[in-house]
């Protein structure tokens, strides 16, 4: 009788030792081992061009409601749609053509809202021509701010943060741009392996993808719009992260689109208008302008992430819809449902995002 007892308590015992332990205070990682990022879509604060559309008090308000969540993040990253510069010439003509020209004196408020690295990848960083680029990447340095994105010249970019060197880097389809847009995506492959090889976590940007609400979906494809190529997104970011990207985060279409969880890494497949108070549809969908907040480990891997919802007005920054103040994470969610149902990630109403 007493040997049958023994064994009973031996084999509980070696069936508590196998179990994972439970979550705790003490098995949750610490700060220290946590990096969080503040992911946002496009920003064009005002332009002089043709007209004049600034906002209220020079942007003074712009980021009031968003700031809290970018200053707290280890890294917040965004999309500089347009540019910094004063005067030039237009490199833009013809009908459908936006061309985006901030004041350079708007560049402080940027840093002050807390970012630390803006894509220059896309298709208005080329607005005023080498100028405009000039001028912008001027601004940025003046104020503290990583950038990368365009061909022949910043490729890369390296922040440190807690011990760890985090690498950015940001693609585009225009021809001025670092493009994703060629089968091989061998430009991609190139410069991700240099950074899985010279840093600590690599995050990836992207611009690309059809435009407005009907683009809201994300297609298994190639996506074409007006003749051009626009990437194929999803091939893309499995891609990059395949290739040891820990981050992968896009905007592009000015509508947000589905999240992952692929591989235990973080994909945003659009993160649609953020901060556009002009020149810019914000209607309906359109005004949805998300903060993504991702804690990942030490090794970039994904632990928790939340949907902050936010939305826009003419002449307004992003700000909290107190009528229904998680729109834009039910958004979100449904659409991740519905394009990438296999994901490794759970959302909830409220924007909170887990591991299934």
């Amino acid at each position: 009788m007493k040997a049958s007892i023994l064994l009973v308590i031996l084999a509980c015992a070696a069936w508590l030792s196998e179990r994972p332990a439970p979550h705790s205070l003490h098995s949750l990682p610490s700060p220290h081992d946590t990096l969080t990022f503040a992911l946002t879509g496009d920003i064009m604060m005002g332009t002089t061009y043709p007209d004049t559309l600034l906002p209220y008090q020079d942007g003074a308000y712009l980021f009031r409601d968003v700031k809290p969540l970018l200053q707290q993040a280890d890294v917040a990253a965004g999309n500089l749609e347009g540019t910094l510069c004063e005067g030039g010439e237009s490199t833009k003509a013809g009908e459908h053509q936006y061309a985006f020209r901030t004041p350079v004196s708007y560049a402080p408020l940027l840093s002050k809202a807390g970012y630390d690295f803006l894509s220059m990848a896309n298709n208005h960083a080329n607005d005023f021509g080498l100028e405009g680029i000039r001028q912008t990447e001027d601004a940025l340095r003046s104020q503290g701010i990583a950038f990368a994105g365009l061909s022949g010249r910043v490729e890369t970019a390296v922040i440190q943060r807690k011990g760890l060197r985090i690498g950015i880097c940001a693609f585009g389809h225009n021809p001025y741009t670092l493009q994703h847009t060629d089968s091989t995506l061998h430009t991609v492959g190139r410069i991700v392996d240099h950074l899985v090889k010279t840093t600590d976590i690599v995050v990836v940007s992207f611009h690309g993808g059809a435009e407005g609400a009907r683009y809201s979906h994300l297609p298994d494809s190639m996506e074409t719009f007006f003749h051009q190529k626009r990437g194929h997104l999803r091939r893309l970011a499995h891609f990059c992260i395949d290739r040891g990207a820990d981050v992968v985060y896009g905007h592009g279409p000015h509508v947000v689109r589905a999240v992952e969880v692929y591989k235990n890494r973080f994909i945003a497949y659009s993160l649609g208008n953020f901060c556009t108070p002009y020149g810019m549809s914000l209607k309906g969908v359109s005004r949805y302008a998300p903060v993504l907040e991702v804690k990942t480990d030490r090794q970039g891997r994904f632990l928790r992430g939340q949907i902050h919802s936010f939305v826009q007005s003419y002449g307004r920054g992003p700000r909290r819809n107190k009528k229904d103040p998680h729109l834009v994470a039910r958004q979100i969610r449904w659409l991740s449902s519905q394009d990438v149902p296999h994901s490794q990630a759970r959302i909830d109403k409220q924007g909170n995002i887990t591991l299934r």
